[in-house]
């Protein structure tokens, strides 16, 4: 009775943790998708448009591709107007100072929208593994032994 008691509720504590396992891998996967659509839909209402001579030319900056050859063109072209100087290396007084300030915050930007973009496509796919555990341990039958 008791051994019987006992395996009714450790099955019923893996069924809870499938049954909390999928709810939170539909919460990540939906807080993925939502975020990669605001990240995009931000990026393009800015309307950027890559130059041509972007690894990606002439394209609309609405995805980390296009973020990512943006931010990388940005800085060959600031580097060649700057003599091959960042901003750091610089004189105080250089008049150039300043666009190769802009150019690290454009590039920080775009490098941020980056990173918004993998952390949302990782959310939708731990949301995709947490939802395949928790089917998995809710299908368990009490009935059958692992043999350890």
């Amino acid at each position: 009775m008791v051994l019987c008691l006992y395996r009714l509720c450790r099955f019923q504590l893996v069924k809870t943790t499938g049954l909390i396992s999928i709810i939170a891998g539909i919460i990540l996967a939906v807080a993925g998708v939502a975020t990669w659509l605001i990240v995009s839909s931000t990026l393009a209402d800015q309307n950027i448009t890559t130059t041509s001579d972007t690894c990606l030319p002439d394209r609309t900056v609405k995805g980390p591709f296009t973020a990512f050859c943006q931010a990388d063109i940005i800085e060959q072209h600031t580097l060649d107007i700057t003599g091959g100087k960042t901003y750091a290396e610089l004189d105080r007084d250089d008049p150039l100072r300043e666009t190769a300030m802009t150019s690290s915050f454009l590039r920080a930007s775009l490098f941020t929208s980056v990173v918004a973009f993998g952390v949302a496509a990782m959310a939708v796919g731990m949301g995709v593994l947490f939802v395949f555990i928790g089917v998995a341990l809710k299908k368990l039958d009490p009935e059958e032994e692992v043999a350890t």
